[in-house]
């Protein structure tokens, strides 16, 4: 197999969409410029039946990296999901019976296949799953494992750390999710990991497991996550319903897209494009210059719908959003947005949709008669008012969602 060792593509996957690389940048570009074939993998558990252009941030930096020739590996983490990663959680995660990570991964592949080319058989991709070799584990390999973490050093998580302090539990299957996750690049035996800022701790575990048990390095590299910068919530969610999944039909698709807060829009062109960085910037400088808003998403939408349904597809939903919305009309399809049951307050999804940037913001939208229940307008003296099941949510003429209560 041959390399490329191009400096321009070597210098875009070091830096398009990284937040990190461990132990050093410098240290990975020179194995990538040494023109040996590296093994890269990332991992997506099946915590629900779809993947979301989140998560595409992964798949094309992987896609870059095969195409200048090195190994990929797509794990699917149907042993690690049955656990739950509370990586970032402020509680437990629920934990998914065999039955339903099987029926969560039916069309994995047909959907990460939208940007890796599984059909490849000059460098053919890789498609795997973790209970290959974690359902092959004893009590006696486990607690092996174990041995090389310290009590303090899972608890010191952030994420833990936070639930301790608001008095909420914490238990102990959850320290085997990085022990599991850690295991997979021992498994694998690869020369480095993919994964969100998310997943730094896990990947680490696994940096710590692969030396000592195999004397082998490996490099974690994190990416970026899709957040508004302005609120820092996340604009992918799959526990909240929020994703845009890659087998989104395209009007929904387009529809979604659209809907997506403002201030996260170029960061979704940088992590959810192939499109180069020199137009990236093109589209940051006119937006920066006064553009409307809507005018640059318009064209991210096209481009994302097109990456995956065609140019024809994408121009369609295109036209069809602009003639609904010129109309003031509601699509059939209105988005639908899952929240958790703690979280009922109409301000709450204001700002969790992206149409304010604190409560506050939303307050003030309610104070101006822009927000309405159903056909109900609510005021300032409901602005705490909450909605329930099936409710539709209207903020302003072009915002609209069918708002669904469920588990975080």
């Amino acid at each position: 197999m041959t390399i490329n060792t191009n400096p321009e593509a070597i210098e875009e996957v070091l830096t398009r969409s990284i937040a990190e690389i461990i132990p050093t940048a410098k240290d990975l570009r020179t194995q990538l410029q040494s023109g040996r074939q590296l093994s890269f993998y990332v991992g997506i558990d099946p915590t629900a039946d779809y993947v979301h252009i989140g998560h595409s941030t992964n798949y094309l930096l992987m896609e870059r990296l095969h195409a200048m020739g090195h190994k990929i590996i797509v794990l699917v983490g149907d042993f690690t999901a049955m656990i739950g990663d509370p990586s970032d959680k402020t509680s437990m995660r629920i934990q998914l019976t065999s039955e339903q990570v099987l029926d969560n991964l039916q069309t994995f592949k047909d959907q990460i296949g939208r940007i890796l080319d599984f059909e490849s058989t000059d460098n053919p991709i890789e498609f795997r799953f973790n209970s290959e070799w974690l359902s092959q584990l004893s009590f006696a390999n486990i607690v092996e494992l174990a041995s090389n973490f310290t009590v303090q050093q899972m608890v010191d998580r952030d994420a833990f750390q936070k639930r301790i302090a608001a008095g909420k539990p914490l238990y102990v299957h959850e320290f085997f999710y990085p022990l599991m996750q850690g295991y997979d690049s021992v498994a694998l035996e690869v020369d480095a990991e993919i994964g969100g800022t998310d997943q730094t701790f896990n990947m680490l575990a696994g940096r710590v497991l692969l030396k000592r048990l195999k004397n082998k390095e490996k490099f974690v590299i994190t990416t970026t996550l899709l957040e508004n910068p302005v609120t820092g919530e996340k604009l992918m969610s799959k526990s909240l319903g929020t994703g845009i999944g890659l087998n989104e039909m395209p009007k929904q698709m387009f529809m979604k897209i659209m809907q997506l807060p403002d201030p996260g829009v170029m960061q979704c062109f940088v992590d959810c494009t192939r499109l180069p960085m020199a137009q990236v910037n093109e589209y940051r400088g006119r937006l920066e210059a006064g553009t409307n808003p809507r005018d640059i998403k318009l064209i991210l939408a096209e481009e994302i719908v097109g990456m995956y349904h065609g140019a024809k597809a994408a121009q369609q939903s295109k036209q069809q959003w602009i003639a609904e919305v010129s109309q003031k009309g509601i699509a059939d399809d209105v988005q639908t947005l899952q929240f958790p049951s703690n979280i009922v307050a109409v301000v709450d999804c204001i700002v969790r949709v992206g149409a304010a940037n604190s409560k506050s913001q939303a307050r003030r939208l309610v104070t101006q008669g822009a927000v309405r229940i159903n056909d109900t307008r609510i005021d300032d003296g409901v602005a705490d008012a909450t909605f329930t099941d099936g409710d539709i949510l209207h903020i302003g003429k072009k915002h609209t969602y069918k708002l669904i209560i469920g588990p975080n």
